[in-house]
């Protein structure tokens, strides 16, 4: 007799009671997994993922409910489970890995307490139960578990939290491992070593994925099968290279479209979008789900809801024109955009000599650059290599270290926000991460944004800055009912959008974007990175662009600097850092992003100018050191080309064609011989 499936789910129907009335946020939702299988499950924000996974785990907040079909866990029916069988379901057969780890974990307990306690509530003994917790820590590839076990969540970096986190969940050899954005604002080389992970124990455990993302690239590096949700639908599903190569719907095929190709680039193109917006929770749909926001939709489509196709190969799609889906791709050119000519003559923004310490532990280490107008300048790196650190330094929020420089137009800025001018603090603005955290709860949109006009523009006349207020509005295309809402009514692009807006509201010069689309679906992530391109053709503005994800990067930066361990590596035009030579940093990133491939291992987990090597930042973790040079001395930034410097001592032949894929054997360089 074979085994039941991992995971059946037949025909939900899931509502959140709100307000005296139920809404709806799944409709008829089929799908399973096969033991050992990794199904993920895409769509946007808002579309019923998450209630997915808390529905499998019986974990619906109070106002949730089950109205229809039904969830077997490995065979067994959870809605009627006791609660202490339940709990010995959570403990055992299925577990789930949340997105945050930082919230997952508890801040007071150590993490040797913590793992240990999952092993405890798992049946092992409290005296076997640490060595368990150690064993399982180094088993997720934590280098030092013995160290690791006796800090605080708070001492660890984003992916080791993660590590921790998903031990915690093995410690039950569940038969089900349910994976809730996991990656979401990790870089991409910690990214690609918690995918290989993922992978890893799978394969030796045996463990089912439940893999549920907005990235559909990361998914499909994973998962054998894909689920696509769209407002609490399964519009399509099938084996993920088939879903790929032609999608049978036309969500899916609108998803992959807003992805940041090769290619794609500001000067030369805008991102495609999906226009509209998802309905409302609960709102009631007489025909597609989809049919609002779908090129293809006929009258029929907006009248009859369509069934649910099986077509070859496994594969099914909700939709009445499934047969017409490959009319959709590829995309038609987009609109070219307007940009600003070459930048040229004095930069707008100059940095020299920036550093700062906290503690013994160097940050930052004597960074420089130049932006000049109408230019994007890309910093990317691995969590804690000092991006966010530096973008805290440009906007005066906390001081550099003596001895460092920033001038804006050529004026010399002061350390702290508080003591520059009011015309240099509203020509340098910033963009953050979470938009929900940057704008005040309690105000609406559009007296958050009458406020910054009347701090930063100067508008304290009623008319002018009311008129000023709609043609902000109308560059970032808030309409009234956004303005009169407060921020958490909005959706997360929503809220992005009137962050930029606020940033603008006294024509900046440079604008930095601390990863402001980290969080972001795939195509609202497109629709505001076309927003900034068009603001940047409008108004001239510099953009210090922050971020991991390095598609996001080469659509929108003329220039890109790579930051490791608080040193700048790599700086030089896009186009070069592409095609080559680069730092083997640089490759690493790429590798990563490109093909999930994780750089080395470094020889410690908290990297630190201090506590890290001697010499080259990079050499414990490079696999074209050469020995000595590497170890003891600091590479100067050598010239690679116009623009382009790299801090390494390969030589720029060598590194030419190390990034071409073939390498020459370092004894024949002549840095090696010097070494030698």
């Amino acid at each position: 007799m074979s085994a039941p499936d991992a995971l059946t789910v037949e025909a939900l129907d899931v509502a959140y009671r709100v307000r005296g009335r139920d809404r709806a946020v799944l409709r008829d939702v089929s799908f399973s997994i096969a033991p050992g299988e990794a199904y993920g499950l895409v769509g946007e924000s808002g579309c019923g993922k998450s209630t997915v996974a808390l529905a499998a785990m019986r974990y619906l907040p109070a106002n949730g409910a089950v109205r229809g079909g039904g969830i077997l866990v490995a065979g067994q029916d959870i809605a009627g489970l006791a609660p202490r069988a339940l709990r010995r379901l959570r403990a055992g057969p299925v577990s789930m890995v949340y997105q945050d780890p930082g919230h997952a974990l508890n801040p007071a307990l150590r993490i040797g307490r913590q793992v240990a306690e999952a092993f405890e509530t798992a049946g092992a003994r409290p005296v076997d139960a640490h060595d368990r917790a150690r064993e399982m820590l180094q088993r997720v590839q934590i280098a030092d578990p013995g160290r690791v076990m006796d800090l605080y969540p708070h001492q660890l970096s984003g992916g080791m939290q993660q590590r921790v986190v998903i031990a915690m969940a093995l410690a039950g050899n569940p038969s089900l491992l349910i994976l809730d954005e996991p990656t979401t604002g990790l870089d991409a080389t910690v990214e690609a070593e918690i995918l290989e992970l993922i992978g890893r124990l799978r394969r030796e455990l045996g463990t089912a994925l439940l893999f549920i993302s907005h990235n559909l690239l990361l998914v499909g590096r994973i998962c054998d099968r894909i689920g696509v949700l769209y407002a609490g639908a399964l519009v399509e599903e099938g084996p993920t290279r088939a879903l790929f190569d032609q999608p049978r719907h036309p969500y899916t095929a609108g998803l992959l479209r807003c992805l940041p190709r090769p290619g794609r680039h500001k000067a030369r193109s805008r991102l495609d979008v999906i226009p509209g917006g998802l309905p409302a929770p609960g709102a009631e749909l007489r025909g597609c789900v989809f049919a609002e926001r779908c090129a293809l939709a006929q009258p029929r489509c907006r009248d009859e809801a369509p069934p649910l196709h099986r077509l070859a190969d496994g594969r099914s799609s909700r939709c009445h024109l499934h047969d017409r889906t490959p009319e959709l791709s590829p995309a038609p050119p987009p609109a070219p955009l307007t940009l600003p000519a070459a930048a040229a003559g004095a930069p707008v923004l100059t940095v020299r000599n920036l550093s700062k310490t906290y503690g013994r532990t160097k940050v930052l280490d004597d960074v420089g650059f130049d932006l000049h107008p109408g230019e994007t300048l890309g910093l990317v790196g691995e969590s804690g290599s000092g991006k966010s650190t530096l973008a805290h330094l440009l906007l005066g929020l906390t001081p550099p270290d003596p001895g460092g420089r920033i001038e804006l137009e050529g004026t010399l800025l002061q350390p702290r926000a508080t003591r520059r001018s009011r015309a240099q603090v509203k020509a340098l603005q910033i963009v953050f991460q979470n938009p929900g955290a940057s704008l005040n709860p309690s105000r609406p949109v559009g007296r958050v944004l009458g406020r910054a006009l009347r701090r930063l523009a100067g508008l304290r006349a009623a008319g002018p800055r009311r008129d000023r207020l709609q043609e902000l509005a109308q560059a970032v295309r808030l309409g009234p009912d956004h303005l009169a809402a407060r921020p958490r009514r909005l959706s997360g692009g929503l809220k992005q959008r009137a962050a930029i807006a606020r940033a603008f509201a006294g024509e900046p010069k440079v604008v930095v974007c601390d990863e402001p689309t980290s969080a972001l679906d795939v195509s609202v992530q497109a629709s505001i990175l076309n927003l900034l391109a068009d603001l940047q053709a409008r108004r001239g503005v510099g953009y210090v662009f922050i971020s991991h994800d390095l598609g996001v990067v080469r659509f929108l930066a003329d220039r890109i600097g790579v930051l490791y361990r608080g040193r700048l590596v790599e700086i030089g035009p896009a186009d070069r850092i592409w095609s080559g030579p680069r730092h083997p940093y640089t490759d690493a990133l790429l590798a990563a992003a490109a093909h999930g491939k994780a750089a080395p291992p470094p020889s410690t987990e908290l990297p630190s100018r201090p506590t890290g090597p001697a010499g080259c930042a990079f050499q414990d973790r490079c696999p074209h050191r050469l020995g000595a040079v590497c170890e003891q001395v600091e590479p100067p930034l050598r010239d690679a080309g116009p623009g382009h410097g790299i801090r390494c001592h390969l030589a720029v032949e060598q590194l030419a064609r190390i990034a071409q894929g073939g390498a020459t054997p370092v004894a024949e360089t002549p840095v090696n011989k010097m070494a030698s």
